[in-house]
């Protein structure tokens, strides 16, 4: 016979690259972790060495074992059989068989029937589509797995089992969810990133690899740190995909998690809590805060927490919880105001700012722009001059990269005029905010000016903040506050800046990025 190819418990038959093919299953495989689908015909998602036992081809002893592909097919049957209960599955794209190894004579049969399969045209195309992964899945996630004397060995092995069941089911792929793991312990330590590893058979071996660390439940400090180095770009992190942090916790964390729940959502990071085994009432005592996962989650909307009750014979709670990780239209937390809003500037191009001012204000402009992440799915910024004319220097769509909407900034020139600053507020609203109204993002203008408007202000203002839009109004030199407070939204104190001269722009620039972030997080409260 041909040799056989020795194989891990985990293998699945989509593993495997021949249309028949003589594996070896190893001894003594945990039958809890076995992962079968259907009955006699398995989908090719199970693993190999589970549906052999399940079928009866071989004990846990291990041994020989022919596997053959097949076509898929659908609603793959749950049948409880030889310690293993195997699961349904609506559908998948391909199946196999298993038998016990045959002799030779037998095996050039078994091929030349499998050739003659009529769906062998289509076979190349497969594994493409399982690299790509499962598309309709756009997410980044991020399992912060509890490795504290809490969990202990045993069932940190079962944990590990759990999320490689969740990672396999999420279909991990170039196209599809990236995942990275992090263990929380005393210190927390990333154990992946996001960019190691895009197929699942990688994930999975990566997770069966960790070892227990032990130590406090420090989950407070692990998640603070996974927020702010987890998901930076270099470490694979992908432009406009959600960001998902998953805390598992057994029992209650050692440390405060609240701060860390905070810095998460600044940060754009949808957290989850899967806590098991809830704290016994003595233990109570012991949890620093009882309403600790209500204070880290995404939103304390009942979404975004999960409870386990035990570590044992959890495969009934995969599918949900991959389906929450998977709908991303729930993702509150993605929005921030980092990525999430519009802000035009309306620079007044009169004659009595100057030249050497008027720089001073295109770099104000720069440095509030440099702090909002630009893209086409992200924040926007555009561009108005005014004197008694207004000329829109570009608009919310020219733009999409921050280094283009910088040198867009560097590049306005000097018009040098009257002031009428009424007439451009009115002018902005409708042709360069006009046209954004009912996109997802919010809407800010912020108003420069050096004097007294020839025309009224408060109309347009009034105007253009019942039409969605929040202004600023910063005001310099003979500016006079009137007018700024008239345009100002409420509350108008906290939405008028004025500076006695251009050289104090600078200070200004983190106190109207703030400003923006609390309008941005208070309207979505």
């Amino acid at each position: 016979s041909l040799a056989s190819t020795a194989i891990t418990c985990f293998t699945r038959g989509l593993d495997l690259r021949k249309e028949t093919e003589d594996v070896l299953c190893p001894a003594n495989c945990p039958l809890w972790q076995f992962y079968v689908f259907g009955d006699g015909v398995y989908a090719s998602l199970s693993s190999i060495c589970g549906a052999a036992i399940h079928r009866g081809v071989i004990t846990n002893a291990g041994g020989a074992v022919r596997v053959q592909t097949l076509p898929g097919q659908e609603n793959y049957p749950a049948v409880n059989a030889n310690g293993i209960q195997s699961q349904v599955l609506t559908r998948w794209a391909s199946s196999f068989s298993v038998t016990r190894t045959k002799n030779t004579a037998l095996e050039a049969v078994g091929q030349s029937v499998s050739t003659a399969r009529p769906s062998t045209g289509k076979r190349p195309k497969k594994p493409l589509d399982k690299k790509a992964g499962n598309k309709d899945c756009k997410a980044d996630i991020a399992f912060l797995m509890d490795g504290s004397y809490n969990i202990g060995q045993r069932r940190f092995n079962l944990q590990k089992n759990f999320v490689g069941k969740v990672a396999v089911m999420l279909g991990i792929g170039t196209e599809g969810p990236h995942v990275g793991v992090v263990q929380a312990s005393e210190h927390p330590k990333i154990e992946f990133y996001l960019k190691n590893f895009t197929a699942a058979k990688e994930v999975l071996f990566a997770i069966k690899e960790l070892g227990f660390r032990g130590g406090n439940s420090n989950t407070g400090k692990a998640l603070k740190h996974t927020a702010e180095k987890f998901f930076s770009l270099e470490n694979g992190a992908r432009k406009g995909i959600p960001k998902i942090i998953v805390v598992f916790l057994d029992g209650w964390p050692s440390d405060d998690i609240e701060e860390a729940g905070i810095v998460a959502r600044e940060f754009g990071v949808n957290v989850f809590i899967v806590s098991v085994a809830k704290p016994t009432t003595e233990e109570l005592g012991m949890v620093q805060d009882i309403g600790f996962v209500d204070k880290a989650v995404c939103r304390n909307n009942g979404f975004f927490s999960y409870q386990m009750p035990t570590w044992f014979g959890t495969t009934k709670y995969v599918k949900p919880l991959v389906q929450k990780l998977c709908s991303h239209e729930q993702m509150l937390c993605s929005k921030t105001c980092y990525n999430s809003v519009n802000i035009g500037f309306l620079i007044d191009g009169s004659s009595s700012v100057g030249d050497s001012n008027f720089r001073l204000v295109l770099e104000f402009i720069s440095n509030v722009a440099k702090a909002f992440e630009i893209s086409d799915i992200g924040s926007k910024i555009a561009a108005v001059q005014f004197t008694y004319d207004q000329r829109t220097e570009f608009s919310f769509t020219d733009y999409t990269t921050k280094e283009k909407v910088l040198s867009a900034i560097r590049n306005i020139r000097y018009m040098s005029g009257g002031t009428a600053t009424g007439d451009a507020i009115s002018f902005t609203t409708r042709n360069v905010f006009g046209p954004m109204k009912d996109g997802p993002n919010k809407n800010f203008l912020i108003v420069l000016t050096d004097g007294q408007s020839y025309d009224d202000v408060r109309g347009p203002a009034a105007a253009a903040q019942k039409a969605g839009i929040t202004i600023f109004s910063v005001g310099v030199a003979w500016a006079p506050l009137d007018d700024l407070k008239d345009m100002a939204s409420e509350p108008r104190e906290s939405h008028t800046f004025f500076t006695r001269e251009f050289t104090g722009l600078e200070q200004m620039v983190p106190d109207i990025i703030r400003g923006i972030c609390k309008d941005f997080l208070d309207s979505k409260q």
